[in-house]
């Protein structure tokens, strides 16, 4: 490769150095939420900003650069996950879980053992685990998430309610409805 390349210049890597440290701690968070262990997700995110480095002349700007990244993420994220075939755990104070809902379920959510709450999000189905993940730890729209799992804006709605659903049924001692 030339000097001139994007992989070599300059702006590609004052770019790439912004990301990281613009992004880094976001990409730490997606990368633990879905692996739970920190040193893995260190080595995750340092894939994502090579990945990144080599393929930023590939960069469309149809997204902006974070939803670029956490779609890197979370693909590392599931490579990884196929590779050594870790459980998907969860690890964020519950507070901000259920933000958004009304008091009546917020008041639920906080009434419950958190430990017992990370532990029926971590069984959800992965289509679920994912959104809430997005939205509630990540406070994503629905439409990043939308973007970034390259799925219609309604499935992400749906998932997101279906995924609530599920998650309060099993906290209230139902069991899952695995046909979803």
């Amino acid at each position: 490769m030339k000097e001139s390349d994007p992989i070599f210049s300059d702006d590609a890597d004052l770019l790439v150095n912004q990301l990281i440290q613009e992004y880094a701690n976001d990409l730490k968070r997606i990368a633990f939420l879905y692996i739970n262990d920190h040193s893995e997700c260190e080595d995750i995110v340092q894939e994502v900003y090579i990945s990144c480095f080599q393929n930023l002349s590939k960069f469309r700007n149809e997204s902006n650069y974070k939803t670029w990244l956490t779609r890197i993420t979370i693909n590392k994220c599931k490579d990884h996950q196929r590779r050594w075939s870790i459980k998907n755990l969860i690890y964020k104070p519950l507070n901000k879980l259920m933000k958004k809902e009304s008091s009546t379920e917020e008041q639920f959510f906080h009434s419950q053992n958190s430990k017992e709450i990370l532990a029926e999000i971590s069984l959800l189905p992965h289509k679920f685990k994912e959104v809430l993940i997005l939205y509630y730890f990540n406070e994503m729209t629905m439409l990043e998430i939308s973007d970034i799992l390259q799925i219609n804006h309604n499935t992400v709605k749906s998932r997101l309610l279906r995924g609530k659903a599920e998650l309060l049924k099993s906290l209230e001692g139902g069991a899952f409805d695995e046909s979803l």
